[in-house]
């Protein structure tokens, strides 16, 4: 069905970040704008996933070109799964910024490029274009290397040069597959290439091709061995930045990964095989990562490469139940990843520092918060019945299915990891006693009410999500297996921008 208005959550944001440009100077008003926009782009998210859920997929002909010839937009179930997604990081990071920030970096023109963040997310989730995906990655890098560099900081400019390096060789290798994929096909359009490319004489030629997506997705998902760059930037930046970063930025490889190879590249015997070594190895390398590190937002940041693994094994198996696990874990890892930073920005403001060996008594001083984050912590690492412990269930389940004992041991290491880090860092940040020869700068208490609350805020809206997600998870399963379906039988969304006709011999 066309509906024009899939470009929706492209435009609220495109036009958010307009007029707060032409608000430079006006901090106060663009706060207002930021929220409001975010708000609003959450509604329209709600109204698309709805609209698809209860009608099917959507698509939309720019400038009315009929594809294969022209741009098309698609909203089928993951791809309106992750505007929405999107929506709701987005608007509680909104919240967050809006008192989590020093007013300098707001005047260097944070909302308007977080605003091109979120739409170049939201255009990445909903093109139909290989190209244009591209391009889409484009806006994104772009946006997200001017946020890591507000300030000028030292640490900051290191951290931008790693991930702009890494960010750079991935596009290459992006671009590449890209031109490959044109000079054999003649197309660009995602659902005419799933055509094209099975009826293609030379399949070895498009293994090769697809190695260069892998490789491309890999460092922007940050996979083993192509992670390095992850711990070494996310630190760096505020920490409203870097929820933004390590909620969504990588969880968009994956979306990627999902994307090109169920529709374009159906994983054959060595594709399966590579993904699951570079799984293994990215939930060891990243587990091991986090157990040495006593700054927060460093041992977040490879909690994010191990989890990465988690998802990128069930891609491996590539079955429906493995599938399933894979979207569980990514809509549980989008919430909690991106509540994780938050909570790490509000610890920085309580107590003036991240480093876990110069923290303690939070939950003396903080009990109400301190279960909140008590419950976001037990998220994360799976324990029954919250959102992390579901996806978990499909992802053994299949392991052991299809003998992938090397993964189990994975699984295992790297769930065991996850816990013992994040018990390590509730005993020293929230149950022990401020070290001695610390002094406490607490600046928290200095802020008036409203500041305190929009700071709370969005940790208690991202953790209401994450609960939703775990005690209501037979409706996140049946939004999961409508998607796994849609990858594993991928003819609806051809048909979605095709026609029919596509399938007349």
């Amino acid at each position: 069905m066309i509906d024009n208005h899939i470009l929706a959550p492209v435009f609220i944001h495109l036009f958010t970040a307009i007029i707060q440009l032409i608000a430079w100077r006006k901090t106060v008003s663009q706060r207002f704008l930021s929220v409001g926009g975010a708000f609003i782009g959450l509604l329209i998210a709600i109204r698309l996933f709805a609209k698809v859920y209860s009608e099917g997929s959507l698509h939309m002909n720019a400038s009315n070109w009929e594809p294969p010839f022209g741009i098309v937009f698609v909203a089928d179930m993951l791809s309106t799964t992750m505007v929405l997604l999107t929506s709701i990081a987005g608007f509680a990071v909104s919240i967050f910024s809006s008192v989590g920030l020093s007013r300098q970096r707001m005047l260097y023109g944070y909302f308007p490029i977080f605003h091109f963040l979120l739409m170049g997310l939201n255009g990445a989730f909903l093109t139909g274009d290989i190209f244009n995906l591209y391009v889409w990655f484009e806006v994104v890098i772009i946006s997200s290397f001017v946020l890591m560099t507000l300030g000028g900081r030292k640490a900051q400019l290191e951290g931008a040069v790693k991930y702009m390096a890494m960010n750079i060789l991935a596009s290459t290798f992006f671009l590449t597959g890209i031109g490959i994929l044109y000079g054999i096909t003649g197309s660009l359009n995602m659902a005419d290439l799933s055509l094209k490319i099975r009826d293609f004489d030379n399949q070895a030629l498009v293994g090769i091709t697809s190695i260069f997506f892998i490789l491309g997705f890999g460092i922007k998902s940050a996979v083993f061995p192509l992670y390095y760059w992850l711990p070494s930037s996310y630190h760096t930046p505020p920490s409203a930045v870097a929820a933004t970063f390590g909620g969504l930025l990588t969880k968009l490889g994956i979306y990627a990964i999902l994307r090109v190879f169920s529709l374009i590249f159906i994983p054959d015997e060595f594709t399966r095989n590579l993904f699951m070594v570079l799984a293994v190895l990215t939930v060891i390398t990243g587990a091991f990562g986090a157990l040495i590190k006593t700054n927060i937002r460093r041992m977040f940041s490879y909690l994010i490469v191990c989890h990465i693994g988690f998802m990128l094994g069930g891609i491996a198996m590539f079955s429906k139940i493995a599938l399933m696990g894979t979207v569980f874990y990514l809509i549980h890892d989008i919430m909690v990843k991106t509540n994780m930073f938050l909570i790490a920005g509000y610890i920085r403001l309580v107590r003036g520092t991240m480093d876990m060996k110069k923290l303690g008594g939070l939950y003396k001083d903080y009990p109400l918060i301190s279960l909140v984050i008590a419950l976001v912590l037990f998220s994360l690492v799976g324990i029954p019945p919250l959102s992390g412990f579901w996806p978990k269930i499909y992802l053994f389940q299949e392991a052991f299915v299809d003998k992938q004992y090397f993964f189990i041991a994975a699984l295992i290491i790297g769930s065991l990891v996850t816990l013992y880090v994040i018990a390590k860092m509730w005993a020293d940040v929230f149950w022990k006693n401020v070290p001695e020869d610390v002094v406490v700068e607490d600046k928290f208490k200095e802020l008036p009410l409203f500041k305190k609350i929009l700071l709370v805020l969005p940790i208690l809206i991202l953790c209401s999500v994450t609960l939703y997600i775990g005690f209501n998870a037979e409706n996140i399963i049946t939004v999961v297996d409508r998607i796994t379906n849609e990858l594993l039988d991928t003819s609806p969304y051809i048909r979605t921008v095709l026609g029919d006709k596509a399938f007349e011999q």
